[in-house]
């Protein structure tokens, strides 16, 4: 069997381009539809990452809170109406498929924290010094 469809060297850009579009209409289905969900009602959720499967069936989606309050409540409320964004999606994207979404929480801005907390420590910060 041929290594054709499978690349250790990460996302083709068919992948690449597949995800942006998806994560364009996602940010634009989540600012203008309403939800049933509690958890999602008033709630500015940020898309920062979608991405798709090598046969672009299958979508992770990295998505926060603003503010990242109530994060775990929000990704489940958005992991249970991802058959009604999927939906949605299908009538915004021109693809052959519309992905299956799984929304996944983005620790990214959480970490980036961290690392600036750990850069201003006084310690490290004497070691990084001016040079």
């Amino acid at each position: 069997m041929s290594k054709r469809f499978t690349s250790s060297k990460g996302p083709t850009q068919r992948q690449l381009r597949a995800g942006e579009l998806i994560r364009h209409a996602l940010v634009e289905i989540l600012q203008r539809e309403g939800f049933r969900e509690p958890a999602l009602s008033g709630v500015s959720v940020t898309v920062s990452e979608v991405r798709v499967s090598p046969d672009l069936k299958n979508a992770s989606v990295f998505a926060a809170p603003l503010g990242g309050a109530h994060q775990e409540e929000v990704i489940d409320a958005l992991n249970h109406a991802a058959p009604h964004i999927r939906g949605l999606l299908g009538k915004k994207i021109d693809m052959k498929f519309t992905p299956a979404l799984k929304f996944l929480s983005d620790d990214t801005f959480a970490e980036a924290q961290r690392i600036d907390a750990l850069l201003a420590r006084p310690d490290v910060a004497r070691d990084l010094g001016d040079k």
